[in-house]
């Protein structure tokens, strides 16, 4: 029986005019999470990784802190969402006004109308332009996970997304749909969350753990 390791990116420059990329922090934490798992001994039989700069550059940090891993898979079902576009389907087209005196309240506005742009999403009441539709996008994930049980014996990585992984999550526990929502919300980057897999199923094992940033909690970020 092997384990799947299922990792988010690290941290991405949120507020930016260009999300899809690390911040210097998340290519740390992506530095560490590799050297965590290659000082106890994890040899990875295969990776997998979604098609975003975020998720490529967190995968090549690990990488360099692991020093063996074998060539990734790229897998486009697992790319996250488009926020941007949810956010907007949410806010009647338009994004929330930046409040230079008071940068927390709009990051809240903005995951305010992020969990409302979800729930229609899921609900099958918006599908964005250049997005796929709620159902494709589990569709995705789960083509993933079917690959890993049926080609794989042994440990297994895949770097990609909040939004993926829970869907990943609430997929493994037969949680409702609506449940990914609430499991993407909390996801922190670079954290590690845990699947074993047999030739039938997937069991979680744990969700959303940082055992390398153990002595480095100033290095625990969400966005």
């Amino acid at each position: 029986m092997g384990t799947l390791y299922l990792v988010r990116h690290g941290q991405a420059s949120f507020g930016s005019d260009d999300y899809d990329r690390l911040s210097e922090l998340g290519e740390r934490q992506c530095l560490e999470l590799g050297r965590w798992m290659g000082a106890r001994g994890i040899v990875f039989e295969a990776v997998l990784r979604g098609t975003l700069r975020r998720q490529a550059q967190s995968l090549a940090a690990i990488a360099a802190g692991h020093g063996d891993l074998p060539a990734a898979l790229e897998w486009p079902g697992l790319n996250e969402y488009d926020s941007e576009a949810l956010v907007r389907s949410a806010g009647d087209g338009r994004l929330p006004a930046v409040d230079a005196a008071d940068p927390q309240a709009s990051h809240r506005a903005h995951f305010r109308l992020l969990r409302t742009g979800l729930q229609r999403w899921i609900a099958g009441e918006i599908t964005p332009a250049g997005m796929p539709s709620w159902v494709e996008f589990g569709a995705g994930v789960a083509a993933a996970l079917d690959h890993v049980r049926a080609n794989h014996r042994g440990d297994v990585l895949i770097v990609s997304s909040g939004g993926p992984i829970a869907t990943a999550v609430a997929q493994v526990l037969g949680a409702p749909a609506a449940a990914m929502i609430e499991l993407n919300m909390r996801i922190r980057n670079s954290a590690v969350t845990e699947f074993a897999v047999t030739p039938k199923r997937h069991a979680l094992l744990a969700y959303n753990h940082l055992p390398h940033l153990d002595a480095r909690p100033d290095w625990i970020t969400y966005a």
